[in-house]
């Protein structure tokens, strides 16, 4: 499609200004905030056919029944945990999503907060800028990276991607999924205390939703113990935030990189005094060149629905 199509589209929250310019020249779109009251939305954004938001906002049931002529939803996002996906299923609206084009980005966050994490940077770099390092003040030392039992929690195309990074400074890499993936290279432990207990670092690459929310409870934390640093890129969900603020603040853990939270944007505040943490505003994807790609795979999937065409990364 070149032509601004009639065919109305909602966005639900905030998109990018490329993604809303590219469907301005393709669609009628009908903005509908976050907090709007879906009760009472606009007769012409009620005819939407399409939805677009991005994968922090999702799309819930009640975003589905507010447009009754939906037929798809379009999520700028590779995971679809706050998308009602029983709900769409049972209403008969596809669902697609964003795989493969964040991958890269991702894993490269993944890797670079795990070294700010182990190697105290941001702790650090916040001693040089106050000055202590000119008063002779001496940071203290932390571990190597090099050599380490580097645990992946979830070995999907991004967990993947982390483990190709890490491979060579990795003493061993070892990978723990609800089952052995079919063609994993590194070794699979399938009891997820025994996974933390093997593991000197472990990287949350999960996927999100009900069966994973808080999969990393207070007992896996002791387990990976006082020396262990955990990274998550996946979803805030994922972990027991108020075990692992618990665990951070007792120390039972040496140290955590977060790019996601349970309640994003908010950050539990005993967090942002800790130096043995280092915090992120969920930008594993956040790059000009892959929020492009993202929106780009958006487009073409609305376009190929809007054709007839089969979808291209369908979820429902």
């Amino acid at each position: 499609m070149t032509d601004k199509a009639p065919i109305p589209v909602a966005t639900f929250g905030p998109l990018y200004p490329y993604l809303d310019e590219a469907l301005a020249q393709r669609f009628t779109v009908h903005a509908v905030a976050q907090d709007a009251d879906l009760t009472a939305l606009p007769p012409e954004a009620r005819e939407a056919r399409a939805l677009i938001s991005f994968g922090t906002v999702g799309a819930p049931a009640a975003i589905m029944d507010a447009l009754p002529k939906l037929e798809m939803i379009g999520l700028c996002s590779v995971g679809y945990d706050k998308v009602d996906i029983d709900h769409a299923r049972a209403s008969g609206i596809r669902v697609t999503n964003t795989p493969d084009v964040l991958t890269d980005d991702v894993a490269d966050l993944a890797v670079g907060l795990l070294y700010a994490t182990a190697r105290n940077i941001v702790a650090n770099d916040r001693m040089v800028r106050a000055g202590d390092w000119a008063r002779n003040v001496k940071p203290a030392l932390c571990g190597r990276l090099t050599g380490k039992r580097i645990g992946i929690l979830g070995l999907g195309r991004i967990g993947r991607a982390i483990a190709r990074r890490l491979e060579p400074v990795a003493g061993e890499i070892l990978y723990h999924n609800r089952r052995p993936a079919a063609d994993g290279a590194y070794r699979y432990v399938a009891d997820p205390l025994d996974f933390a207990r093997q593991s000197d670092v472990i990287i949350v690459a999960t996927s999100g939703g009900p069966e994973a929310r808080k999969l990393v409870d207070a007992a896996m934390l002791d387990a990976l113990g006082p020396d262990g640093v955990i990274i998550n890129i996946s979803r805030g969900s994922v972990i027991d935030e108020e075990a692992l603020v618990a665990a951070l603040a007792e120390r039972r853990i040496g140290g955590a990189g977060l790019d996601v939270f349970a309640n994003e944007p908010h950050v539990p505040e005993a967090l942002l005094s800790m130096e043995h943490v280092v915090l992120q505003p969920h930008q594993g994807s956040a790059t000009v060149e892959t929020r492009k790609a993202m929106a780009d795979l958006v487009l073409a999937n609305l376009d190929a629905w809007a054709a007839g065409q089969p979808l291209l990364t369908p979820v429902v």
